[in-house]
C-alpha cells in the first residue's frame, strides 16, 4: 500500500500568491488547504525593472502567514516557485533572500516554459486520458504561457511577455478605456503572439482550454462559468465592445469579477482577445486547475519513482545530440566513486546526499553538451548552455548547479565557482565535481568494456585515488592523464594522491 504523504506547493505569481496542501494516498488526492492572497508584485516594478518597498513588504507579510501553515513540513514536501516578475526583477536576490527567510522554505525561480509545463500538468488532472490534443492558456499578471499537449504529455510550450498587471498598467493605468487604447492593446498583444501562431495553427488542437484567474474572471463576466459552458469569439467581442464604450471597468460593473480582480480585468480582457485573435481560437473551456496543482503533481513525482528531471536530462541529451551511452558510463563510474567517497550506497539513506547523488549522475550525463558548439572550450559552452536551455523539470538555480559542474569537469578548477553557490551545495559540489573529473579521465578512451576498478576519499584538501594496479599498468595514457590532473588541481590548492592495489572484481583488460 502507497504511503500517505502530505505535500504543499507555493506558487509566487506576479498578481497573487497561491498556496495549495495537498494529503497523497492510495493515489488520490485531497486538498488540505488552499490559500491566495493579491500581492501584485508586477504592479510594483518600477521603471528601472525593481521591486519598490511597498510591494516587497506586502510580498513579505503574506508569506510569513504561508509560512505559519508550513512551519511543521519538511523541505522535501515543499515546494516553492517564483514566476515572471521574479524572473524580470533586477536585483531580485536580495528580496528572495527575505522572502525565504518570511516563508522558511527556499524558493525556485523557474523559466516560462517550466511555468507553461508544470500548467499543462495541473490543468492535465482535470482531464481524461483521451486523444484529444489540447492548447492551454494561461494569462498571469506578467506572462501567458501556452501548451499543446496531448493527455499527460506537453509537446509544445512557450512563455510570452503579457500579462494583465502588465497591460493594465501599460495601456489602461488612469482607469479610463476608449477604442483608440484598446485596440493598441489586442495589436500590442497580437504582435507579441505572431512568432507563435504558425507554428502553432500547423500543431492544431482539438480543445482550447482556459486557466487561470485572469480567464475565470472572464468566463463570468460572459456567463460561461457554468458547467460545459464555453468562452467564445463572438462573446468576447460583444465584451470588449461594451467595456470601451462604458469607459471603466467600474462603469461597466461585469457581473461576478471581485472588486479585486477588476483592478487588472482589462489588461486581462486585451491579452485574451489577441490571444483569440492571433490563435483563431473560436471556443475556450475553462479549469479550475493551474500552475500550483502542477507543482503539487512534480512534487509527489520527486516523491516516488518518477523524476521530471530525469526526463528533463534525457530530453536534452537528444536535442543536443550527446553521446548518451558514454554519458551513462562515466555517470555509472562517477556515481561509484562518490559513493565510495560516502560509505557506499547508503548515502541516499540521507535525501541531502540523494540529492547530490542525482545531480551528479545529472550532470555526468550532460558533461559533454558543449560539443554541440565546438570541442574546443566545450565545458564553457556546456556551462552557457545549462544555465541558458529550458530543461523540463528544473528551476533556473538547478540549472546554475548544473552549469557549474559541467564548467568545472575539465580544466581549471576554479573554486571561486563553486564558493559562489547557495551555502548548502558548496561543500557536496566539491565532492561531486571531484568524482566527475576522475570519471571522465578514466572514460577517456571510450571504450564500451571499461568498468575502473578504483575508489577515492575526499578531504582536507587532499583527494585519494585507488586503482588496481594491473588495470592501470595497461593503461599509461590513464595513468598519465592522472598525473596531469595532479597537476591541474595543484594549482588550486589541492593534493591528488594516487594509491595503486588490488581491488577486487577488477575490468577485464582492454585496449586503450
Amino acid at each position: 500500500m502507497t504511503p500517505s504523504v502530505t505535500v504543499a506547493a507555493v506558487d509566487l505569481g506576479s498578481n497573487s500568491f497561491h498556496m495549495l496542501v495537498v494529503r497523497s494516498e492510495q493515489g488520490q488526492r485531497r486538498v488540505l488547504d488552499r490559500i491566495k492572497e493579491s500581492v501584485r508584485l508586477a504592479g510594483g516594478l518600477s521603471a528601472d525593472g525593481r521591486l519598490d518597498e511597498e510591494t516587497q513588504q506586502r510580498a513579505l507579510d503574506c508569506l510569513a502567514r504561508f509560512g505559519q501553515r508550513l512551519a511543521q513540513f519538511d523541505a522535501t514536501r515543499v515546494r516553492v516557485v517564483g514566476t515572471n516578475t521574479l524572473r524580470q526583477a533586477r536585483g531580485a536576490g536580495q528580496f528572495i533572500a527575505r522572502a525565504e527567510a518570511a516563508l522558511g522554505h527556499p524558493i525556485e525561480i523557474i523559466y516560462g516554459v517550466e511555468e507553461a509545463r508544470l500548467i499543462y500538468a495541473g490543468v492535465a488532472e482535470d482531464l481524461d486520458a483521451g486523444a484529444a490534443q489540447r492548447l492551454v492558456v494561461d494569462i498571469g499578471g506578467g506572462s501567458t504561457e501556452l501548451v499543446i499537449g496531448r493527455g499527460p504529455q506537453a509537446y509544445r510550450a512557450e512563455s510570452v511577455a503579457l500579462g494583465a498587471v502588465t497591460y493594465t498598467a501599460r495601456f489602461f493605468a488612469s482607469g479610463k478605456i476608449d477604442k483608440s487604447s484598446w485596440k493598441a492593446a489586442v495589436t500590442e498583444a497580437r504582435l507579441a503572439l505572431e512568432p507563435l501562431a504558425y507554428d502553432y495553427g500547423e500543431l492544431g488542437w482539438d480543445v482550447a482550454i482556459g486557466a487561470s484567474g485572469s480567464i475565470k474572471s472572464i468566463a463570468r463576466a460572459v456567463g460561461a462559468d457554468g458547467p460545459g459552458e464555453l468562452i467564445t469569439g463572438d462573446a468576447l467581442e460583444k465584451l470588449a465592445r461594451r467595456l470601451y464604450k462604458a469607459g471603466s471597468v467600474e462603469k461597466l460593473s461585469p457581473d461576478g469579477v471581485s472588486a479585486e480582480r477588476r483592478a487588472i480585468f482589462a489588461g486581462g480582457l486585451a491579452v485574451l482577445v489577441g490571444v483569440f485573435e492571433s490563435l483563431g481560437i473560436q471556443a475556450m473551456q475553462v479549469s479550475d486547475k493551474a500552475l500550483r496543482e502542477g507543482v503539487i503533481s512534480d512534487l509527489l513525482g520527486r516523491l516516488s519513482a518518477h523524476d521530471s528531471r530525469d526526463d528533463g536530462v534525457d530530453d536534452a541529451a537528444r536535442r543536443f545530440v550527446i553521446d548518451r551511452e558514454h554519458g551513462r558510463r562515466v555517470a555509472d563510474t562517477a556515481t561509484r566513486l562518490w559513493r565510495s567517497g560516502h560509505g557506499g550506497d547508503a548515502a541516499d539513506d540521507d535525501n541531502g546526499l540523494a540529492e547530490a547523488a542525482r545531480v551528479l549522475r545529472w550532470a555526468a550525463m550532460l558533461h559533454e553538451i558543449g560539443l554541440v558548439v565546438a570541442h574546443r572550450a566545450y565545458h564553457k559552452h556546456g556551462e552557457y548552455l545549462l544555465d541558458n536551455a529550458d530543461i523540463r523539470g528544473f528551476s533556473q538555480a538547478d540549472q546554475h548547479l548544473l552549469a557549474t559542474i559541467v564548467r568545472l569537469h575539465r580544466g581549471r578548477f576554479r573554486t571561486e565557482l563553486i564558493d559562489a553557490l547557495p551555502p548548502v551545495w558548496q561543500s557536496r559540489t566539491w565532492d561531486i565535481v571531484l568524482a566527475l573529473r576522475i570519471a571522465v579521465i578514466l572514460h577517456r578512451g571510450r571504450n564500451p568494456a571499461t568498468r575502473p576498478p578504483v575508489t577515492f576519499t575526499h578531504g582536507d584538501k587532499k583527494l585519494t585515488v585507488s586503482i588496481d594496479t594491473e588495470w592501470l599498468a595497461q593503461r599509461p595514457l590513464t595513468r598519465t592523464d592522472l598525473e596531469h590532473e595532479g597537476e591541474r588541481l595543484a594549482k588550486a590548492g589541492l593534493t591528488l594522491d594516487l594509491v595503486e592495489t588490488t581491488i577486487p572484481e577488477a575490468a577485464t583488460p582492454v585496449r586503450q
